[in-house]
């Protein structure tokens, strides 16, 4: 009798150690290795470009346990400073009513009118001027330089003063003799009332063309009072 409960205490220490050894073996078991469909990192090329992360609608489950702790707290503040400090360095939009030049139905006389533009910069104050005299908004206001194209537009690097223009001339968009002087005079005044241009190269398709439409000569550069 005594010998059976000597091994059945025996028995029951081995089945002890062995669930103790299995439970330790649980506990300190490797993680799974993560899946390889996960990407491990991004990187931008000529090919592609960042998503958008202001297009993407953000996951209410990781939204709701960021909003909860301080850590979420501190990044959310740190994201309205960043995109505070973004928006003072944006350039701030200008406003200016300039004079425009086209020309009546008749094409007897220059009519000057006055237009609101918008931009950011001195060449965008430029290009908007020449789109200004594109479009006059009104039959009694012919522009004479509507179906023109503007190619490329800079100020020279050596010289502030000089504003290098290049466009393109629909074989429709030719005007007569007087049409062509018209245009040139109305160019001259919409652009010259801005007082650092000082002149004007105009290229037709990156040439320098001795006339503009094959009527009046064309003076490389144009220079303001000339």
């Amino acid at each position: 009798m005594v010998n059976k409960k000597i091994w059945c205490a025996v028995l029951l220490s081995a089945v002890m150690i062995v669930g103790a050894g299995c439970g330790q073996k649980a506990k300190t078991a490797p993680p799974p290795p993560a899946s390889a469909s996960e990407p491990s990192s991004f990187q931008a090329d000529d090919s592609t470009s960042p998503p958008d992360a202001e297009s993407t609608p953000p996951d209410d489950s990781t939204t709701g346990s960021a909003s909860g702790n301080d850590s979420g707290g501190d990044t959310g503040e740190t994201k309205g400073e960043a995109g505070g400090q973004a928006v003072q360095d944006q350039p701030s939009v200008q406003k200016l009513t300039i004079d425009v030049f086209y020309t009546d139905p008749q094409e007897m006389e220059l009519k000057k009118a006055q237009k609101e533009i918008s931009f950011e910069s001195d060449i965008e104050k430029y290009v908007h001027a020449f789109k200004a005299l594109q479009d006059s908004g009104s039959s009694d206001l012919v522009p004479l330089w509507g179906k023109i194209e503007l190619t490329k537009m800079s100020v020279d690097p050596q010289d502030a003063g000089l504003l290098h223009m290049d466009i393109h001339i629909p074989d429709e968009a030719r005007l007569g003799s007087g049409g062509e002087q018209f245009a040139l005079d109305s160019l001259k005044q919409t652009m010259f009332q801005f007082d650092e241009i000082k002149a004007i190269d105009l290229l037709v398709d990156g040439q320098a063309v001795e006339s503009l439409m094959g009527h009046m000569d064309l003076d490389h550069p144009i220079k303001r009072g000339e």
